[in-house]
């Protein structure tokens, strides 16, 4: 199989967002400059409303990243040393990175083989005595089960934390949107994510006011009024240029999740028989398609990698070293061979370009390539 020269077609083409809003983005960049309100401004509050509105919360809360949503909202609802708190070890670092700033034990389960996600039965078999949260993932834009852990968190008087990092405007089984399931949601909107800042930024949204107070104290440092810190906080302000680019962003996120699951379809569709597993797409727009991401068994799946990057097209793994086998985590005492469905996954998943823009014959391009390179 040899190499063909043509355009590439990469894994995210943020320049081709930008080109479809470029006039608007500038426009509401230069405002920002000629008022100089740079932190906590019109923009941050304006959004902190519409966010929320779109979630379905009473509350959402900007902040820098991700990171801190997680870290604040962990901290926020009170988990402290000697907590356990119940996540994944298939998900990006920061899930285990935030509980463990908090001085907490992060506790890893296996996700299900159908739905990559967090498996209810492995949470229920790991809650004792210290557990103090439970932090579902919501990954690659498909939301995790949500009725039988938030059963067990009534039942076990156990708080839940949504990592919505990359499941914006994804519904629950409920038709509840990620984010409004749980004490708090946390959210991302690293450049890449479906809804993306032009840096870092993130979000926490809540229906609980006290909680929604002590955020907003969180991300300036614990103050409530300005040079009083009756607590002690963080700097993970939202700053005004992120918030003004996400509201026109934000207008436009259905109609790209709607598109996003356009080109799912085509996927599922010119994939099928091929030799790879497609992911399971659940009705009722529970999957918002952050990534495409495709199953290749049989130690195959870095030579279709090697072979789609020789073709022009652009791949990514997530996640190559499941979180419970990285150097970092080792003092946590997992080894190989601990959450079984997580590590084969390691081994096989692949994602494959997945972004609004993407034209019919780019998806062609894609599928055909992975065909022939299945059929060899």
């Amino acid at each position: 199989m040899t190499a063909v020269a043509t355009q590439e077609i990469p894994l995210v083409d943020l320049k081709a967002q930008y080109a479809t809003i470029r006039d608007e983005v500038r426009a509401a960049i230069d405002e920002v400059l000629e008022s100089m309100q740079l932190t906590i401004g019109p923009n941050v509050r304006a959004f902190d409303q519409e966010f929320a509105r779109f979630i379905g919360t009473k509350h959402s809360i900007g902040v820098g990243s991700g990171t801190d949503a997680l870290q604040l909202a962990i901290r926020a609802c009170g988990v402290s040393a000697g907590d356990e708190v119940i996540t994944v070890s298939h998900t990006f670092f920061a899930t285990v990175e935030a509980i463990l700033y908090a001085s907490a034990r992060p506790i890893l389960v296996d996700v299900a083989e159908r739905t990559m996600m967090m498996d209810p039965a492995a949470v229920a078999n790991a809650i004792t005595p210290r557990t103090k949260a439970i932090i579902p993932v919501h990954l690659y834009g498909r939301t995790a089960d949500m009725k039988p852990l938030r059963q067990l968190a009534q039942d076990r008087n156990i708080t839940i934390i949504e990592d919505a990092a990359q499941a914006h405007g994804a519904l629950l089984e409920d038709g509840l949107k990620a984010g409004a399931a749980g004490r708090a949601g946390c959210f991302s909107f690293y450049c890449s994510k479906n809804l993306g800042a032009y840096g870092e930024a993130g979000s926490i949204t809540t229906n609980d006011d006290g909680l929604a107070d002590e955020l907003r104290a969180l991300r300036e440092h614990g103050q409530s009024t300005r040079y009083y810190h009756p607590v002690i906080g963080y700097n993970a302000r939202l700053d005004e240029i992120q918030a003004a680019v996400l509201r026109i962003k934000l207008r436009r996120l259905s109609e790209w999740n709607g598109r996003r699951r356009e080109i799912a379809r085509a996927y599922d569709r010119l994939l099928a028989g091929s030799g790879v597993i497609t992911p399971e797409s659940p009705a009722g727009g529970r999957h918002v398609f952050y990534v495409y991401c495709i199953r290749v068994g049989g130690g195959r799946r870095d030579a279709l990698r090697k072979y789609l990057g020789e073709h022009g097209i652009g791949t990514q793994i997530h996640y190559p070293v499941p979180i419970h086998l990285q150097e970092s985590a080792e003092f946590l005492g997992y080894r190989q061979g601990d959450l079984p469905v997580t590590e084969r996954l390691a081994g096989e998943v692949l994602s494959i370009p997945m972004y609004p823009e993407l034209t019919e014959g780019q998806i062609d391009r894609v599928t055909s390539a992975i065909r022939e390179f299945m059929k060899a």
